[in-house]
Protein backbone atom coordinates (compact mmCIF):
# COMPACT_ATOMS: atom_id res chain seq x y z
CA UNK A 1 0.00 0.00 0.00
CA UNK A 2 1.93 3.58 -1.02
CA UNK A 3 2.45 5.69 1.85
CA UNK A 4 0.35 8.28 1.71
CA UNK A 5 -2.90 6.29 1.65
CA UNK A 6 -4.42 6.09 4.99
CA UNK A 7 -5.05 2.97 6.59
CA UNK A 8 -7.36 3.92 8.73
CA UNK A 9 -10.16 4.78 5.77
CA UNK A 10 -10.23 0.95 4.94
CA UNK A 11 -11.37 0.51 8.61
CA UNK A 12 -15.04 -0.95 9.62
CA UNK A 13 -15.96 0.75 12.82
CA UNK A 14 -16.52 -2.16 15.50
CA UNK A 15 -19.59 -2.93 16.36
CA UNK A 16 -21.12 -0.73 19.32
CA UNK A 17 -22.32 -2.66 22.38
CA UNK A 18 -25.97 -3.13 23.63
CA UNK A 19 -27.02 -2.04 20.30
CA UNK A 20 -31.12 -2.33 19.70
CA UNK A 21 -32.22 -5.06 17.95
CA UNK A 22 -32.90 -3.96 14.10
CA UNK A 23 -33.53 -7.31 12.43
CA UNK A 24 -35.96 -6.03 10.25
CA UNK A 25 -33.12 -3.49 9.04
CA UNK A 26 -30.80 -5.98 8.77
CA UNK A 27 -33.40 -8.47 6.43
CA UNK A 28 -33.55 -5.64 4.52
CA UNK A 29 -29.27 -5.16 3.74
CA UNK A 30 -29.40 -8.39 2.79
CA UNK A 31 -30.85 -7.84 -0.08
CA UNK A 32 -28.23 -5.40 -1.22
CA UNK A 33 -26.17 -8.76 -2.55
CA UNK A 34 -29.32 -9.05 -5.30
CA UNK A 35 -28.98 -5.08 -6.49
CA UNK A 36 -26.53 -3.26 -7.47
CA UNK A 37 -26.86 -0.48 -5.50
CA UNK A 38 -28.02 -0.51 -1.71
CA UNK A 39 -28.65 3.43 -0.67
CA UNK A 40 -28.77 4.62 2.91
CA UNK A 41 -29.84 8.17 2.68
CA UNK A 42 -31.43 10.51 5.48
CA UNK A 43 -29.98 13.24 7.84
CA UNK A 44 -27.01 13.17 10.39
CA UNK A 45 -28.28 10.50 13.72
CA UNK A 46 -30.67 8.60 12.03
CA UNK A 47 -27.53 5.27 12.63
CA UNK A 48 -26.74 4.28 9.02
CA UNK A 49 -23.53 3.29 9.43
CA UNK A 50 -23.94 1.67 12.49
CA UNK A 51 -26.70 0.33 11.00
CA UNK A 52 -24.26 -0.99 7.77
CA UNK A 53 -21.36 -1.85 10.29
CA UNK A 54 -23.67 -4.31 12.35
CA UNK A 55 -24.78 -5.88 9.76
CA UNK A 56 -21.26 -6.64 8.64
CA UNK A 57 -20.40 -8.17 11.48
CA UNK A 58 -22.87 -10.95 10.81
CA UNK A 59 -22.00 -11.85 7.56
CA UNK A 60 -19.76 -14.52 5.64
CA UNK A 61 -18.74 -12.50 2.49
CA UNK A 62 -15.65 -10.92 1.57
CA UNK A 63 -16.50 -6.70 2.69
CA UNK A 64 -14.60 -3.69 2.07
CA UNK A 65 -15.03 -0.39 3.54
CA UNK A 66 -14.22 3.30 3.01
CA UNK A 67 -14.97 6.24 4.97
CA UNK A 68 -14.65 9.12 2.96
CA UNK A 69 -14.08 12.34 3.44
CA UNK A 70 -13.95 16.46 1.86
CA UNK A 71 -10.72 15.79 0.87
CA UNK A 72 -11.98 12.56 -1.93
CA UNK A 73 -13.89 14.95 -4.15
CA UNK A 74 -10.69 14.90 -5.83
CA UNK A 75 -11.26 12.04 -8.39
CA UNK A 76 -7.84 10.95 -8.53
CA UNK A 77 -7.56 10.44 -4.57
CA UNK A 78 -11.11 8.59 -4.63
CA UNK A 79 -9.84 6.45 -7.14
CA UNK A 80 -6.73 5.61 -5.84
CA UNK A 81 -8.75 4.98 -2.20
CA UNK A 82 -11.82 2.95 -4.37
CA UNK A 83 -8.76 0.63 -5.88
CA UNK A 84 -6.54 0.12 -2.88
CA UNK A 85 -9.84 -0.71 -0.86
CA UNK A 86 -10.99 -3.49 -3.04
CA UNK A 87 -7.44 -4.58 -3.13
CA UNK A 88 -8.13 -5.62 0.35
CA UNK A 89 -10.17 -8.47 -1.00
CA UNK A 90 -7.62 -9.42 -3.70
CA UNK A 91 -4.08 -7.95 -4.47
CA UNK A 92 -4.89 -9.24 -8.12
CA UNK A 93 -8.04 -6.76 -8.52
CA UNK A 94 -7.35 -3.31 -10.14
CA UNK A 95 -3.41 -4.05 -10.94
CA UNK A 96 -3.22 -2.39 -14.32
CA UNK A 97 -5.25 0.55 -13.50
CA UNK A 98 -3.88 1.06 -10.18
CA UNK A 99 -0.40 1.84 -11.90
CA UNK A 100 -2.04 3.98 -14.96
CA UNK A 101 -3.66 6.39 -12.13
CA UNK A 102 -0.75 6.40 -10.21
CA UNK A 103 1.31 8.43 -13.39
CA UNK A 104 1.35 11.81 -13.44
CA UNK A 105 -0.91 13.37 -15.26
CA UNK A 106 -2.83 10.65 -15.52
CA UNK A 107 -7.17 10.86 -14.79
CA UNK A 108 -9.67 8.23 -14.38
CA UNK A 109 -11.77 7.89 -17.58
CA UNK A 110 -13.89 4.88 -19.17
CA UNK A 111 -10.44 3.19 -20.20
CA UNK A 112 -9.61 2.64 -16.78
CA UNK A 113 -12.51 1.52 -15.13
CA UNK A 114 -13.42 -0.62 -17.59
CA UNK A 115 -10.07 -2.32 -16.84
CA UNK A 116 -11.19 -1.85 -13.39
CA UNK A 117 -14.60 -3.52 -14.19
CA UNK A 118 -13.02 -6.31 -15.94
CA UNK A 119 -10.65 -7.19 -12.98
CA UNK A 120 -13.63 -7.29 -10.47
CA UNK A 121 -15.85 -9.74 -13.07
CA UNK A 122 -12.57 -12.63 -12.35
CA UNK A 123 -13.14 -12.23 -8.62
CA UNK A 124 -14.87 -16.05 -7.96
CA UNK A 125 -16.74 -14.63 -5.32
CA UNK A 126 -19.60 -12.01 -4.23
CA UNK A 127 -18.09 -9.31 -2.35
CA UNK A 128 -19.81 -5.77 -1.26
CA UNK A 129 -18.34 -2.53 -0.86
CA UNK A 130 -19.29 0.37 1.53
CA UNK A 131 -18.91 4.03 0.77
CA UNK A 132 -19.74 5.70 4.28
CA UNK A 133 -20.40 9.87 3.88
CA UNK A 134 -20.33 9.75 0.57
CA UNK A 135 -22.29 12.71 0.81
CA UNK A 136 -18.90 14.27 1.59
CA UNK A 137 -17.34 13.88 -2.31
CA UNK A 138 -19.75 16.49 -3.97
CA UNK A 139 -18.01 15.49 -7.45
CA UNK A 140 -20.09 15.35 -10.60
CA UNK A 141 -16.85 14.50 -12.23
CA UNK A 142 -17.22 11.31 -9.16
CA UNK A 143 -20.82 10.87 -9.73
CA UNK A 144 -20.30 9.97 -13.77
CA UNK A 145 -17.73 7.94 -12.99
CA UNK A 146 -19.36 5.78 -10.90
CA UNK A 147 -22.32 5.66 -12.99
CA UNK A 148 -20.67 3.88 -15.44
CA UNK A 149 -19.24 1.91 -13.32
CA UNK A 150 -22.78 0.95 -11.94
CA UNK A 151 -24.01 0.24 -15.45
CA UNK A 152 -21.47 -2.07 -16.04
CA UNK A 153 -20.97 -3.75 -12.90
CA UNK A 154 -20.77 -7.74 -12.64
CA UNK A 155 -22.94 -9.52 -10.65
CA UNK A 156 -20.19 -10.35 -8.16
CA UNK A 157 -19.93 -7.07 -6.77
CA UNK A 158 -22.36 -4.83 -4.83
CA UNK A 159 -22.43 -1.87 -3.54
CA UNK A 160 -23.33 -0.08 -0.40
CA UNK A 161 -23.97 3.94 0.36
CA UNK A 162 -24.27 5.64 2.89
CA UNK A 163 -24.89 9.75 2.77
CA UNK A 164 -26.85 12.20 4.15
CA UNK A 165 -27.79 13.36 0.63
CA UNK A 166 -29.08 11.61 -2.15
CA UNK A 167 -25.74 11.26 -4.83
CA UNK A 168 -25.71 12.58 -8.57
CA UNK A 169 -26.22 8.55 -9.78
CA UNK A 170 -29.15 7.58 -11.79
CA UNK A 171 -31.41 6.25 -8.95
CA UNK A 172 -34.75 6.57 -10.92
CA UNK A 173 -33.23 4.14 -13.60
CA UNK A 174 -31.86 1.58 -10.87
CA UNK A 175 -34.93 1.79 -9.09
CA UNK A 176 -37.24 1.50 -12.49
CA UNK A 177 -34.88 -2.00 -13.38
CA UNK A 178 -35.02 -3.80 -9.75
CA UNK A 179 -31.51 -2.62 -9.20
CA UNK A 180 -31.84 -0.69 -6.22
CA UNK A 181 -32.08 -1.33 -2.30
CA UNK A 182 -33.45 1.80 -0.73
CA UNK A 183 -33.29 2.63 3.13
CA UNK A 184 -34.24 6.27 4.03
CA UNK A 185 -34.54 8.49 7.33
CA UNK A 186 -38.95 6.79 7.29
CA UNK A 187 -37.28 3.48 7.63
CA UNK A 188 -34.34 4.30 10.12
CA UNK A 189 -36.70 5.94 12.47
CA UNK A 190 -36.95 4.00 16.00
CA UNK A 191 -40.42 2.81 16.76
CA UNK A 192 -41.82 3.36 20.13
CA UNK A 193 -40.87 -0.46 21.03
CA UNK A 194 -37.15 0.46 19.57
CA UNK A 195 -36.96 3.93 21.71
CA UNK A 196 -38.38 2.16 24.67
CA UNK A 197 -35.46 -0.99 24.38
CA UNK A 198 -32.74 2.39 23.94
CA UNK A 199 -33.75 4.20 26.61
CA UNK A 200 -34.63 1.88 29.40
CA UNK A 201 -32.50 -1.13 28.89
CA UNK A 202 -29.47 0.78 26.14
CA UNK A 203 -29.14 4.06 28.18
CA UNK A 204 -30.17 2.87 31.76
CA UNK A 205 -33.14 4.85 32.32
CA UNK A 206 -36.51 3.89 33.91
CA UNK A 207 -39.01 5.69 32.22
CA UNK A 208 -42.60 5.15 32.03
CA UNK A 209 -44.49 4.27 28.67
CA UNK A 210 -46.05 7.58 28.29
CA UNK A 211 -42.87 9.31 29.10
CA UNK A 212 -41.68 7.17 26.24
CA UNK A 213 -43.64 8.01 23.81
CA UNK A 214 -44.20 11.96 24.39
CA UNK A 215 -39.99 11.51 23.79
CA UNK A 216 -40.06 9.62 20.81
CA UNK A 217 -42.64 12.00 19.10
CA UNK A 218 -41.06 14.73 19.95
CA UNK A 219 -37.58 13.06 18.02
CA UNK A 220 -39.75 11.10 15.56
CA UNK A 221 -37.90 8.49 16.27
CA UNK A 222 -34.15 10.38 15.48
CA UNK A 223 -31.84 8.13 17.00
CA UNK A 224 -29.58 11.39 17.63
CA UNK A 225 -32.27 13.28 19.21
CA UNK A 226 -33.30 10.17 21.61
CA UNK A 227 -29.43 9.96 22.49
CA UNK A 228 -28.89 13.45 23.46
CA UNK A 229 -32.11 13.43 25.70
CA UNK A 230 -31.28 10.27 27.61
CA UNK A 231 -27.87 11.18 28.03
CA UNK A 232 -29.27 14.88 29.65
CA UNK A 233 -31.59 13.31 31.91
CA UNK A 234 -28.98 10.58 33.14
CA UNK A 235 -28.72 11.62 36.82
CA UNK A 236 -31.70 13.95 36.68
CA UNK A 237 -34.00 14.67 39.46
CA UNK A 238 -37.27 14.41 37.72
CA UNK A 239 -37.07 12.68 34.21
CA UNK A 240 -40.84 13.34 33.60
CA UNK A 241 -40.52 16.99 34.18
CA UNK A 242 -37.62 17.44 32.03
CA UNK A 243 -39.47 15.20 28.82
CA UNK A 244 -42.10 17.57 29.32
CA UNK A 245 -40.45 20.72 28.67
CA UNK A 246 -37.75 18.88 25.85
CA UNK A 247 -37.43 20.68 22.59
CA UNK A 248 -35.46 21.31 19.88
CA UNK A 249 -33.59 24.13 21.05
CA UNK A 250 -32.70 22.00 24.27
CA UNK A 251 -28.67 22.87 24.54
CA UNK A 252 -27.28 19.32 23.35
CA UNK A 253 -30.03 18.84 20.47
CA UNK A 254 -28.85 22.68 19.22
CA UNK A 255 -25.24 22.35 19.40
CA UNK A 256 -25.60 18.67 17.40
CA UNK A 257 -27.49 20.93 14.66
CA UNK A 258 -25.28 23.50 14.43
CA UNK A 259 -22.40 21.50 14.19
CA UNK A 260 -23.40 18.51 11.53
CA UNK A 261 -26.27 20.45 10.00
CA UNK A 262 -26.44 24.43 9.76
CA UNK A 263 -22.84 25.27 9.90
CA UNK A 264 -21.72 22.68 6.81
CA UNK A 265 -24.47 24.20 4.83
CA UNK A 266 -23.20 26.86 2.16
CA UNK A 267 -23.36 30.54 3.42
CA UNK A 268 -26.87 31.24 0.90
CA UNK A 269 -29.06 28.12 2.35
CA UNK A 270 -27.69 28.91 5.94
CA UNK A 271 -29.23 32.57 5.74
CA UNK A 272 -32.34 30.60 3.86
CA UNK A 273 -32.82 28.15 6.70
CA UNK A 274 -32.19 31.38 9.60
CA UNK A 275 -34.61 33.61 7.69
CA UNK A 276 -37.13 31.17 7.41
CA UNK A 277 -36.89 29.34 10.72
CA UNK A 278 -39.75 31.83 12.31
CA UNK A 279 -42.36 29.70 9.90
CA UNK A 280 -44.46 26.59 10.88
CA UNK A 281 -45.09 25.52 7.09
CA UNK A 282 -42.77 26.22 4.28
CA UNK A 283 -43.50 27.09 1.05
CA UNK A 284 -42.19 28.88 -1.77
CA UNK A 285 -44.25 32.13 -1.70
CA UNK A 286 -44.23 32.25 1.44
CA UNK A 287 -40.26 31.73 1.81
CA UNK A 288 -40.00 34.61 -1.29
CA UNK A 289 -42.20 36.68 0.74
CA UNK A 290 -39.20 36.60 3.05
CA UNK A 291 -36.38 37.15 1.24
CA UNK A 292 -37.53 39.80 -1.13
CA UNK A 293 -34.22 41.51 -0.44
CA UNK A 294 -32.09 38.65 -1.65
CA UNK A 295 -31.69 36.79 -4.68
CA UNK A 296 -32.86 33.53 -4.29
CA UNK A 297 -35.12 31.04 -5.60
CA UNK A 298 -36.93 29.54 -3.07
CA UNK A 299 -38.78 26.94 -4.83
CA UNK A 300 -35.14 25.81 -6.09
CA UNK A 301 -33.83 25.99 -2.16
CA UNK A 302 -36.53 23.76 -0.99
CA UNK A 303 -36.10 21.41 -3.57
CA UNK A 304 -32.41 21.43 -2.69
CA UNK A 305 -32.85 20.93 0.92
CA UNK A 306 -35.36 17.84 0.34
CA UNK A 307 -32.88 16.42 -2.04
CA UNK A 308 -30.55 16.68 0.89
CA UNK A 309 -32.33 15.63 3.69
CA UNK A 310 -31.82 18.37 6.03
CA UNK A 311 -33.98 18.75 9.20
CA UNK A 312 -36.90 20.65 7.80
Amino acid sequence: MPSQILATKFFIPPKQQNLVSRSHLLKSLDRALSCKLTLLSAPAGFGKTTLVSDWFSQRQQSVVWLSLDKDDGDPKRFWLYFINAIQRVSKEIGVEALGILQQPNSFPDEHLLTMLVNEIATFPEDFIMVLDDYHLVDSKAIDENLTFLLDYLPPNFHLVMTTREDPGLPIARLRARAQLNEIRAADLRFTSAEAAEFLNQVMGLDLSAEDIRTLESRTEGWIAGLQLAALSMQGSQDPHDFIESFAGTHRFILDYLLEEVLHKQPEMTQDFLLHTSILDGLSASLCDALMANEAIDSQEVLEYLERSNIFI
